[in-house]
């Protein structure tokens, strides 16, 4: 991946707690967005956990109940920002590939 990608770390650290089977915020997050970020071609381990939009919830309200709910959708705008930077990158490099081949 490349590294200019907004939200990047958040995302390469969650692929890797996922992996080590740690629950932790960024892999909630992942696992959240895993369908669209299976589809950029990101490799997501396969043992998700169940429900990770309550578990983000519930982990962001462990530490302040009232701001929770403003914390997970800053965390979902990370996530969504990310999904669309990578999906341009992945369709401006195929573009890029074609001009390179004809």
């Amino acid at each position: 991946m490349n590294g200019a990608l907004p939200g990047q770390d958040l995302i390469e650290a969650g692929v890797a707690d996922l992996r080590d089977g740690r629950e932790t915020l960024a892999a909630l997050l992942v696992a959240i967005g895993s369908p669209r970020l299976k589809r950029i071609g990101i490799e997501i381990p396969d043992n998700l956990p169940a429900n990770p939009e309550h578990r983000l919830y519930d982990l962001l309200a462990e530490d302040d109940q009232d701001s929770a709910h403003s914390r997970y959708n800053a965390y979902i705008r990370r996530l969504v920002s990310f999904e669309s930077a990578a999906e341009h990158q992945k369709t401006q490099n195929i573009i890029d590939e074609k001009a390179d081949s004809a």
